[in-house]
């Protein structure tokens, strides 16, 4: 089991991570993002929701699925591959 799988999100966008005890909150953006990482989905396949859903360019997009996902690495929330 990865690390994504073992966190417990809320609706309202509260992360707590169980093996270190710290929490997160995220906005909208962020949450459906960790959805659809926990769901295994592609990054094309996240961009492609984020269109949808949030109604934006694809380059606003990627851009902000990238920098998601910077900042889950950087707070170790995120394996990198």
């Amino acid at each position: 089991m990865g690390k994504l799988e073992k966190l417990a999100i809320n609706e309202e966008g509260f992360i707590f991570d169980p093996e270190t005890g710290n929490s997160y909150t995220v906005n909208p953006t962020g949450l459906f993002i960790l959805k659809c990482l926990k769901e295994g989905l592609s990054e094309q396949e996240i961009v492609g929701r984020l269109i949808q859903e949030f109604e934006v360019g694809e380059e606003e997009a990627r851009r902000d699925l990238v920098d998601f996902m910077e900042q889950l690495r950087i707070y170790g929330l995120l394996e990198v591959k």
